[in-house]
């Protein structure tokens, strides 16, 4: 289909061809490509080949009439936003609303002017290509953020100020769910209560409701057991045209948990994995007692293991230590 919204493609359908020649001839001289189907069968088909950009469809026609054919293009998703001017002679109110309410956008009597015809087909052109083109661009963000759910970041996006929950991913959703009991529309509150903490200094910062994010905001981190679920705000999502309105925020979650970062710590030090499980509670400030009983072992055990770890890290205590691992806990957060 072509871009100009003055040069489409258009599917006319009349089961008397020399009732629209003028039409045709109109149309043709003025660059759109013109299609001719003479009855409802064949109209289907060509519009589902050449996805028109517009159907002018006559309302009455033998075997199958436009009303039922525009039903059948209305309800065949390839077919399904194509506009439909219906030409007819019917003027009855009765006739009319049959035409709207099998899927036609417009209508315009018989005998067909061209000039009209022309004028409320590049209406409905443009209408429709903007309609595609946004639903594109939101299909294109969302297929980009159910990517991201593969990798175990999950998105979701947030209007503010209102706190309103638009749209989340299915990892976003069931990570909502585990982690506070709700879902969209519902923004749980640690979340609300750190986006009202950081984007009003960003709008200050910018005068504006929707600033680019030069430097990333803090992060939000929130602990359940082992595991620990952070929030980053991404990028701002909303209407740049209209910066003191709503503004919808993209924000990615990703969760780690402990025997990850164990896992981690043993690949990076060459551990053993119980070693790096007590490394790794040397990083989050547990004293050998404290680790023993998470374990499961006895502090000396612990000890013993301290003391194979402190020459594999290259450092002499435990603070050193603790350091080392925390630097890349950290990074691998």
């Amino acid at each position: 289909m072509t871009e100009d919204p003055l040069q489409a493609t258009v599917l006319i359908v009349d089961d008397v061809p020399d009732n629209v020649a003028m039409l045709h001839d109109a149309l043709d001289a003025a660059g759109h490509t013109v299609l001719v189907a003479l009855n409802g069968a064949s109209a289907l088909r060509r519009a589902r080949q050449a996805q028109p950009d517009v159907v002018l469809l006559d309302a009455l026609m033998p075997e199958m009439d436009g009303f039922e054919v525009a039903r059948l293009l209305k309800a065949d998703p390839v077919t399904a936003d194509i506009p439909i001017i219906f030409m007819t002679g019917l003027t009855d109110t009765e006739h009319l609303e049959a035409a709207l309410a099998a899927g036609g956008v417009d209508y315009v009597t018989k005998p067909i002017k061209p000039r009209e015809v022309m004028a409320r087909m590049g209406v409905h052109i443009r209408t429709a290509r903007k309609v595609r083109q946004a639903d594109e661009e939101a299909d294109e963000h969302h297929r980009a953020c159910n990517a991201l759910d593969a990798f175990g970041y999950a998105t979701l996006t947030v209007r503010w100020p209102d706190g309103r929950l638009l749209w989340e991913t299915p990892l976003a959703r069931s990570l909502l769910l585990r982690y506070f009991g709700t879902y969209a529309p519902m923004t749980p509150e640690p979340i609300v209560t750190w986006l009202s903490r950081i984007l009003p200094p960003l709008s200050r910062s910018t005068g504006s409701t929707s600033p680019p994010l030069a430097t990333e905001p803090p992060r939000l981190t929130l602990e359940q057991g082992s595991r620990r679920l952070s929030f980053r705000l991404h990028q701002h999502v909303g209407d740049e045209e209209a910066p003191s309105g709503p503004s919808d925020w993209l924000i990615v979650m990703q969760e780690s948990h402990d025997a990850s970062l164990a896992e981690a710590l043993a690949q990076t030090f060459g551990l053993t994995a119980r070693e790096a499980e007590v490394l790794y509670w040397v990083t989050r400030g547990k004293i050998n007692r404290d680790i023993a009983d998470i374990l499961g072992a006895s502090p000396a055990t612990v000890k013993k293991h301290l003391e194979r770890i402190l020459p594999k890290l290259g450092v002499e205590t435990r603070t050193a230590a603790a350091a080392l691992a925390l630097a890349k806990v950290t990074q691998l957060r």
